[in-house]
């Protein structure tokens, strides 16, 4: 007997989490390997995929594939580009407060980085301000790079996350134990300043990203106001 073809059904769903190309690519990527999944194809710059599948296949099932990688797609809306513009701008605040205070704790980590490198208390003084910098205004660099991690994928979350992570516990092994390098005729150097200024700037990105993402969905909403609403 032949064997019928599933009917495959067509639809495009807003996505989001999407940072990067890496994680557009980790999207379909994941979504391919969706049972029940025939294609799937992301586009980035209007944060969507089209997924083509079958009909025993739930959008929910699509959505938490994506979930347990970081990203979302936003399912039963009445206006999902209305509720996509609410999650771009919802993402917008909080990368916004959380720029804002990476940057002010980073501002001292970076004087005594340059300027007092020699000053033993300085050392713990950017040990307690890094703390909060990477770990909880930066968590999600760390969040997002373990939930790509156990899928096999990396995207700049993971760059960012290893580049950090290093710097921080490398210093901290300095700062606790100098004596190491002492006794092997070597300075023990600190580089808190380094992990704290690369949070501080990619965040800036993003929160500069983010921007422009809003102002391009008002553009485009105005520009579509602009069509007549009757035709004669």
């Amino acid at each position: 007997m032949s064997k019928t073809n599933p009917i495959l059904e067509k639809k495009t769903f807003p996505v989001t989490g999407m940072t990067c190309a890496a994680c557009a690519s980790s999207v379909e990527t994941i979504l391919s390997y969706t049972e029940g999944v025939q294609s799937a194809s992301v586009n980035f710059a209007a944060s969507s995929v089209l997924v083509e599948y079958s009909q025993t296949t739930s959008p929910e099932s699509l959505q938490a594939a994506l979930q347990s990688a970081g990203y979302d797609l936003i399912l039963d809306a009445e206006d999902p580009n209305a509720a996509q513009e609410e999650a771009q701008l919802l993402y917008f605040q909080k990368v916004k407060k959380q720029t804002i205070g990476a940057g002010l704790l980073t501002l001292p980590v970076f004087v005594l980085g340059m300027f007092f490198m020699d000053w033993i208390p300085g050392r713990w003084i950017s040990l307690g301000l890094s703390i909060p910098v990477l770990f909880y205004f930066g968590k999600d660099f760390y969040l997002h790079a373990w939930k790509q991690a156990g899928h096999g994928k990396a995207n700049m979350d993971t760059l960012v996350a290893l580049s950090t992570g290093i710097a921080f516990v490398f210093s901290v092994f300095n700062t606790l134990f100098p004596e190491f390098w002492h006794s092997r005729g070597m300075h023990p150097h600190v580089y808190y300043e380094a992990a704290t200024v690369i949070v501080v700037f990619i965040s800036f990105g993003k929160l500069l990203e983010e921007r422009a993402k809003t102002g391009t969905s008002t553009a485009l909403k105005k520009l579509m106001g602009l069509q007549p609403k009757t035709l004669r």
